[in-house]
């Protein structure tokens, strides 16, 4: 049959085993192939992959290598652009060494990280990707990480260090992504600049709010519990984004620096809807530097994070172990890059305004904060 289809042995049995790697027309050359032979597929019993490493059969003979196959790439809901970005970049360089990606993506009352990985197992992935998964929230039980392990299944950890898990991380520097941008709005001479950033126990979210504690008080001369006050901690998203920054315009920050791009479309939602001009009364700082985020009104300064670099070494470090080269347990630290745009500005002398409603005799208004 192999002849009669012009293919290898090897080629038929991946195509009667159900298995990846092998292309649509091959596939069907080789079914076409089964049909003029009088071969029942489905009657077929599957023959069972050898494992990792097995050691010669009962003849001797030592199994061939298992072939490339399924990578998992679990990720969170794919409304905040990055991660499309990164998952792409993902899937790109595992197509191109041959393995096939299968994205479970994470939806609102869907299946849990747990229950994916369980998918993704019982279809014998080579090995998984974690973007942005349970690794990064310090309230939860990170023993499924050594669960994994033990059966066997590499993985790297994407966004969110947490040192009771011993793998692989790749992480942009957040720290410094924050203070970056705080030092550009005070370069633009900005001193009352606060923080909308997400839920503390992620990892991510608590690296922003040090980075901008350290920059307010280092670069901003604020006390420390001052710049506390300038932190704003609600939901990624654009709403979150709107409701932190409506909490900062009432504490009288001119500058605001946001956790992601859509947080930043958010906070700038927030400034119109109170007839302020962005960047004129305020300047808005994002992160992540999300596709078509140039073009929003005005263009979006922000910090980029090296997607395609964090996407080549998480992917890398995934083929080692799969390969049976452990690399080492530590997290990889990318480093940022602001790109300024259209929504940060000098501030201007006549920036002063009244005060938003519902804000209280000090300045202040009541913080909504979402957990």
């Amino acid at each position: 049959m192999a002849g009669r289809a012009r293919v290898s042995e090897a080629t038929v049995s991946r195509v009667l085993n159900g298995r990846p790697g092998v292309a649509d027309s091959t596939r069907e050359r080789v079914l076409a192939a089964l049909g003029l032979l009088g071969q029942e597929r489905s009657g077929r019993p599957r023959e069972p992959l050898p494992p990792r490493g097995a050691v010669p059969g009962s003849a001797g003979r030592i199994p061939p290598a298992r072939p490339p196959g399924l990578v998992g790439l679990v990720t969170p809901e794919l409304t905040n652009p990055v991660f499309p970005a990164f998952a792409q970049a993902v899937e790109r360089l595992l197509a191109g060494h041959g393995y096939t990606p299968l994205l479970c993506t994470q939806l609102p009352g869907g299946a849990t990280e747990d229950e994916l990985v369980e998918q993704l197992v019982e279809r014998e992935v080579d090995g998984i990707v974690f973007l942005s998964g349970l690794h990064a929230d310090t309230s939860a039980d990170p023993a499924r990480y050594a669960a994994l392990a033990a059966r066997g299944v590499p993985y790297v950890l994407v966004n969110g260090y947490n040192e009771r898990v011993s793998a692989p991380f790749v992480s942009a520097d957040d720290h410094a992504a924050v203070r970056m941008a705080v030092a550009h709005l005070a370069e633009l001479g900005h001193r009352r600049i606060g923080l909308a950033t997400g839920p503390q126990r992620y990892v991510p979210s608590r690296r922003k709010r040090e980075g901008f504690l350290d920059a307010a008080v280092g670069l901003l001369g604020l006390a420390w519990g001052e710049a506390e006050e300038l932190v704003c901690a609600t939901l990624y998203g654009v709403e979150g984004g709107q409701v932190a920054a409506g909490a900062l315009l009432g504490l009288g920050c001119t500058g605001i620096v946001c956790g992601s791009d859509p947080m930043a479309l958010g906070a700038v939602r927030a400034a119109r809807e109170r007839g302020l001009d962005v960047p004129g009364d305020l300047s808005v700082v994002g992160y992540d530097d999300s596709p078509l985020i140039a073009f929003t009104d005005p263009p979006l300064t922000t910090v980029r994070r090296p997607v395609r670099a964090m996407a080549a070494a998480a992917v890398g470090a995934l083929l080692e172990e799969i390969g049976g080269s452990p690399v080492q347990r530590t997290e990889y630290v990318f480093q940022p890059e602001l790109v300024v745009r259209g929504s940060t500005a000098g501030v201007r002398a006549h920036r002063h305004r009244d005060r938003p409603s519902g804000t209280t005799g000090t300045g202040r208004s009541t913080r909504t904060t979402h957990q």
